[in-house]
């Protein structure tokens, strides 16, 4: 068996560059590669691996001898040995003499070579694996271990990822091993381990092979030949090789023939772009008796071979593709008795003859005969078009003798006219598809096709509305194609059956009216004056009328109708609403899209299935009432317009109306609402929101919301537990006090306020967490006195106090009482000097300390965790306080929690001593007068001093303690040089990461 004429399905750029090493590769390689299959490493060492091969050679004979009147499969192992002595080949399990398995020559025949297989394999019938026993063993590897062979591409035992040492064992189903001498007990050799630790079975039966090998292509089954003779018998099996395809392969007429030969039941051949097409043809036709499909093309087909495809009697399909059929200027004739599928497409014919009896199906697509006649009575499918050179009495003429014809397409038949359309309509009752696309000359006047179910008129330009009328006739039809009609004015259909409709780039086409009730889908699309749109149907679900600026009028009557986009509808006026609500004509409509229709200056709607609604862009809206009960989701991005807003009911769980910034009334009642943004809205004054489930609300910078509105929204919102009134400056007492009705209150953010008074606050809010009041400029030194003396808000955790007035004094009796605090904001306060926690004018920490029992906190055991911790403070930022000269927090201040410490851009900050055991981030960037930095914070992580003035001999005294440091960064100091970051990391060995704008030296 010659598998390389097989290999002819390999790629041509890849047949070119292995022309020569893959139709040698593998178990069919030349004489002389087998001769070359096992090979000396060294041929100087030629005389001495000679001496070692006799004495290997007279080791097997020994073991041979014992066990060869018991074991007949020891003489062939013998051969084996010989085999190897005198540069012979292996062969699956056999080792072969090259001489033996020799490739035939160019002259040689098939039947030759099928001849030399069956010698090859006679004794390899039941196709069994070795076994093959990988690694060394002292009494089985004697003869190996002397010896080593290098296995070359051309070996059938090659390998890509290396070459081994193996030990072969024949399987013909015992499992003795041949150099046992306990008669193959399971005995363990010197290293402690048996043979079978070793032992891979490669057994698989031929059924197996054959299912697994049905996954594979022809390329892949031709790769697996190459593996074993096992498989490569069972990758020859014909039930692979049924279809031949060949196409645009540079296959011989020899190969070719060989494979008829060897594949005579192919029932599929494929021989487009081959060379010397016309000869592969003709062997194909005269020698594959069951062929049922042929594929050609690319070349040049002569006229014997129509005249010869009578006697290919099974033949089903013909398939002649960009082909010169003869000699391009006489008849061609085809004549079959079997044939059903016949494709004779862009072709160079003058006049073509078919005469098929059987034929239901004929493509001529893009050919150029002049002239055609067909003889095919039950001929379904014809194709022709883009056969610019047949006239209109040709076509009618070819089309007219096909009486059971059903689909036609003629598309860019320039010459097709209403009469050939008539007579077809007349000679074809059953025709049911027609493609007249790119046909200018008809118009359908007078033309009635009543069994049409499938019609396509594009760039049709003859086609106007008078057309419509004989497309009314058409009952049955159920598509309806009209896309660039540029005559057509209006469209009015009145069509039972009709499901699909498409009108895009019709450049007149103003007027729609379609009452069809199976309708389903509808592509209306770039049709530039269309003004008025009726549309009747039970079946629609989704419309789509995007970019129609001049639609001014829409009325549809959809029962089933769920999904309409009218998106850059521009003209669209609020009329529009009454059709989508309900009574509309649309009962079940759950998503509309109205995005940038910016003639809508009033929208409402009162539906009860509308679930989603796009407003994006409609600028002109000013008023919005939406009694949609269903309604989940609205988009109203960019209606910054919006004056007046209603969503009374709805089923919104979030509603943003942030993007408004002229909303003044606003009426919400959301039972499901969660979340509600009002933040920007500077003109809100009357507000009625009932949202029983609201548990966030931001009126951030709603400048005119008084304390009424509050007072009634915490009435009827009980459960909210964020509360944002940032920059609400008409927010007095009395709305504070109204707080008292929201039990949950956990978050409220009063910053940039005019308040004077917190004591509503602190009365009403008593589980408050989280209090904000940045930027308070007109609160008293002693308007926090109930946090730090009276005890209130004990909840309280997070307290913000950036950018205000209170006195140093206020601040460090905040920070000394207030110790469940674990995040405070002191950002920006002119007023604090210093953070001095350890001075001995500071007593409040030490009788704090002494009050609470805490031991002292000593450097000796700065490393020991503390077990008690008084302080709960976590975090502390002093950004840009520009007048702190002085931090000091000793073990003293207690403060076991604090983790992060940020005084950035506290220019005057002179000094920085901190002994905090829990600090990991400490952020002192842009303190340009920094001058001491004492740091016994043992687990300090990360530590920034950019842009600061500070000594290197500062920075290595000050990490000496910190043991876990792992973060420096020293970019923009203007003291601290190149070569000082070694000594940074050597006074710091946890260091990982060194930020510096220094270049190394």
């Amino acid at each position: 068996m010659r598998i390389w004429c097989c290999l002819c399905f390999i790629d041509d750029g890849e047949e070119d560059k292995q022309r020569e090493g893959t139709m040698k590769e593998g178990f069919l390689a030349n004489a002389d590669d087998f001769e070359g299959n096992i090979v000396n490493d060294d041929d100087d060492r030629e005389e001495e691996e000679e001496a070692s091969a006799t004495t290997a050679k007279a080791q097997f004979a020994l073991t041979l001898n014992r066990q060869r009147q018991g074991d007949a499969r020891l003489m062939l192992f013998e051969e084996m040995v010989t085999a190897m002595r005198c540069g012979g080949s292996w062969d699956d399990a056999v080792w072969r003499p090259s001489i033996r398995c020799s490739r035939p020559s160019e002259g040689e025949t098939s039947a030759s070579a099928s001849t030399a297989v069956e010698d090859c394999d006679h004794h390899d019938s039941h196709h069994k694996r070795a076994k093959v026993y990988f690694g060394s063993h002292e009494s089985t590897s004697c003869y190996l271990a002397e010896r080593d062979y290098n296995i070359n591409q051309g070996s059938s035992i090659s390998s890509n990822n290396g070459i081994f040492d193996h030990n072969f064992m024949l399987n013909n189903g015992s499992d003795v091993h041949p150099f046992d001498a306990n008669g193959g007990k399971d005995d363990e050799d010197e290293g402690g381990l048996r043979t079978e630790d070793f032992e891979i079975r490669m057994d698989l039966t031929d059924d197996l092979l054959h299912m697994v090998f049905s996954f594979l292509d022809h390329r892949n089954l031709c790769h697996a030949a190459m593996v074993c003779r096992q498989w490569r018998a069972a990758s020859a099996h014909e039930d692979f090789w049924r279809c031949l395809n060949f196409e645009n392969r540079n296959i011989s007429l020899e190969q070719f023939e060989d494979m008829c030969q060897r594949y005579p039941n192919a029932t599929e051949v494929n021989l487009s772009g081959t060379p010397d097409i016309h000869l592969l043809v003709m062997k194909a036709v005269s020698s594959l008796r069951n062929l049922e499909a042929l594929t050609l093309g690319k070349g040049q087909v002569g006229d014997a071979f129509f005249l010869a495809l009578a006697e290919c009697s099974m033949l089903r399909s013909l398939d002649v593709n960009d082909a010169i059929l003869g000699n391009g200027v006489q008849e061609i004739t085809i004549n079959h008795d079997q044939l059903c599928d016949l494709k004779v497409t862009k072709c160079r014919v003058m006049r073509i003859s078919i005469r098929c009896p059987q034929l239901k199906s004929l493509s001529l697509k893009r050919s150029n005969m002049a002239q055609v006649a067909l003889n095919c009575p039950l001929l379904h499918l014809l194709d022709i078009s883009t056969c610019h050179k047949l006239t209109d009495a040709a076509i009618r003429s070819a089309v007219t003798s096909c009486p059971q014809l059903e689909s036609l397409d003629m598309s860019n038949c320039s010459c097709v006219s209403d009469e050939t359309l008539r007579e077809i309509a007349l000679a074809c009752a059953n025709l049911h598809v027609l493609n007249s696309s790119y046909c200018p000359n008809i118009s359908l006047e007078s033309v009635r096709l009543p069994m049409l179910t499938v019609l396509k008129l594009d760039n049709c330009e003859g086609i106007t509305s008078a057309s419509m009328a004989a497309i009314s006739h058409s009952y049955m039809l159920e598509e309806l194609e009209l896309d660039n009609c540029h005559m057509l004015t209006s469209v009015s259909l009145d069509l039972p059956r009709l499901q699909k409709i498409r009108l895009v780039h019709c450049r007149k086409f103003a007027d729609l009216n379609v009452q069809c009730f199976m309708l389903s889908s509808i592509t209306v699309s770039n049709c530039a004056v269309l003004h008025r749109i009726n549309i009747s149907s039970s079946s629609l679900q989704k419309l789509a009328l995007q970019k129609q600026e001049n639609l001014t009028m829409l009325a549809l009557q959809c029962q089933s109708l769920q999904e309409v986009d009218l998106t850059d509808c521009a003209s669209l006026t609020n009329s529009v609403c009454n059709v989508f609500s309900d009574g509309g004509g649309c009962p079940m409509l759950n998503s509309l899209v109205l995005d940038n229709c910016e003639s809508l200056t009033a929208v409402q709607f009162s539906s009860t299935s509308l679930v989603s609604l796009s407003l994006v862009g409609c600028r002109a809206i000013t008023s919005l009432d939406l009694a949609c009960p269903c309604l989940e989701k609205i988009c109203l991005d960019g209606c910054d317009h919006l004056e007046i807003a209603s969503f009374c009911p709805a089923a919104l769980q979030a509603l943003n109306l942030g993007i408004c910034p002229k909303l003044n009334t606003l009426r919400i009642d959301a039972p499901y609402m969660v979340s509600l943004e009002l933040k920007g809205c500077g003109v809100l004054s009357e507000a009625s929101i009932s949202c029983p489930l609201l548990t966030s609300l931001d009126a951030s910078f709603c400048s005119q919301l008084k304390d009424d509105c509050l007072s009634a929204t915490t009435a009827s919102c009980s459960l909210i537990e964020s509360l944002i009134l940032m920059s609400c400056p008409s927010i007095g007492s009395d709305g504070l006090y109204s707080l008292r009705w929201l039990p949950n209150l956990t978050t409220l953010d009063l910053s940039y306020t005019f308040l004077t008074n917190l004591q509503p606050v602190f009365e009403s809010c008593l589980q408050l967490k989280v209090l904000k009041l940045q930027a308070c400029k007109y609160l008293a030194d002693s308007s926090l006195e109930p946090l730090y003396k009276g005890g209130a808000l004990r909840e309280l955790q997070d307290l913000d106090l950036s950018y205000g007035t209170l006195c140093q004094s206020a601040i460090e009796e905040l920070l000394a009482y207030c110790t469940h605090l674990t995040h405070m904001s002191l950002n920006g306060c002119i007023n604090m000097h210093d953070l001095n926690w350890g001075s001995t004018g500071h007593r409040l920490f030490e009788s704090l300390s002494a009050h609470n029992g805490s031991s002292m906190f000593s450097f000796e055991n700065i490393n020991e965790p503390v077990e008690q911790a008084n302080r709960l403070l976590q975090n502390l930022n002093c950004v840009g306080c520009p007048n702190i000269r002085k931090v000091l927090i000793p073990p003293a201040a207690c403060c076991f929690h604090l983790s992060s410490l940020n005084l950035s851009l506290s220019a005057n900050l002179k000094e920085v001593d901190l002994a905090c055991y829990n600090l990991s981030i400490l952020n002192l960037s842009n303190c340009c007068s920094l001058e001491v930095l004492k740091l016994a914070c043992p687990r300090l992580t990360s530590l920034s001093l950019q842009s600061c003035n500070i000594e290197e001999g500062a920075v290595e005294t000050a990490i000496s303690q910190c043991i876990m440091l792992e973060t420096l960064d020293v970019r923009f100091c203007p003291k601290m040089w190149s070569m000082s970051m070694g000594r940074l990391r050597a006074v710091c060995p946890s260091l990982k990461r060194i930020y510096s704008s220094l270049l190394p030296a």
